[in-house]
């Protein structure tokens, strides 16, 4: 097995990348393994990186030390390479797909030697327009936070979660929702006036909101969370129950899970991809059943039911 660590000097703010590299090395070097290091630059390398290492055809492990932003462009690199398992090493501002995982968990994927004696689990992937996604994608008000929240976190110590905080207080005070058309699982479930629209694989995004608490990114479903449009004076009290995913039993939240979803929008709205925001008048989305391979560490594994 050979080892790629494609890092990205700017996540959490650049704290990590110096005691990771050294960390990194004398693991690799004490165990005799074959490994690399590549530094990003620029956006775009990442997803660079990650094909070259996967068009080479031998069996790689290829670990992202960053944010949202570095995992997506990765995927985008290998989707389609079964020769290549994908790990993630948290040094970004959020990482909201390692929320599926417990939180006393968390610790073990920043552990080199847990992850290295970890095992690869085939994890479903969301299809989105000509992309790929691990974790979520929304659009309307949560696609526009996004776009914000990246600003924020760009600042001193601000992390995910108050980014996020921030970003909804930003959109708060201007035009709030849109109007969509939306289709589950070839259903048309007509116009409606949203807040926002999410699809998701993994349970959590935005620095931690519980979008669909239930969903599970190795269950061949994806799960949607539909809430429609509301005065600003019951945003306010939403958010809180938002975050906590104690939402199912409001008139206006609708979800489901399906195998497709699509919207629709008369003009262009932001459209968020694992955090990464397009705008577009139409979307459609899409899950890849076990579509790429994903290292969980050694001690995550042993308690994670997998059928």
């Amino acid at each position: 097995m050979r080892y790629a660590f494609i890092i990205n000097p700017a996540a959490g703010k650049g704290k990590a990348i110096r005691e990771l590299g050294i960390e990194l090395a004398e693991y690799c070097s004490e165990h005799k393994l074959e490994y690399s290091v590549q530094i990003t630059t620029a956006q775009g390398d990442a997803q660079r990186f990650a094909r070259e290492h996967a068009q080479k055809g031998d069996e790689v492990t290829v670990f992202l030390a960053g944010g949202e932003g570095t995992v997506f462009e990765a995927l985008n690199g290998v989707m389609g390479y079964d020769n290549v398992t994908l790990a993630v090493i948290p040094i970004g501002s959020a990482n909201d797909f390692l929320k599926f995982f417990p939180k006393e968990k968390k610790s073990a994927f920043r552990d080199i030697n847990d992850q290295i004696n970890g095992k690869p689990v085939k994890m479903d992937v969301i299809k989105a327009g000509e992309y790929y996604c691990l974790n979520g994608c929304s659009a309307g008000m949560d696609a526009i936070v996004a776009k914000y929240m990246d600003s924020f976190r760009r600042l001193p110590l601000i992390n995910g979660s108050m980014a996020y905080n921030l970003a909804i207080v930003k959109c708060f005070l201007g035009k709030i929702g849109c109007r969509l058309s939306l289709v589950a699982d070839g259903e048309n479930l007509g116009d409606k006036d949203c807040l926002f629209a999410v699809v998701a694989n993994g349970p959590a995004y935005g620095g931690g909101y519980l979008a669909a608490p239930n969903a599970v990114p190795f269950d061949g479903e994806l799960n949607f969370t539909i809430v429609e449009k509301i005065s600003k004076l019951k945003i306010l009290r939403f958010i809180g129950k938002y975050k906590k995913g104690e939402v199912d039993n409001l008139s206006f939240v609708h979800k489901k899970t399906c195998q497709s979803f699509s919207v629709k929008s008369s003009i262009p709205v932001p459209i968020n991809l694992d955090g990464e925001i397009f705008e577009a008048t139409e979307m459609d989305f899409s899950i890849i059943k076990s579509g790429v391979k994903f290292l969980i560490p050694a001690s995550v594994y042993k308690n994670l039911l997998i059928n």
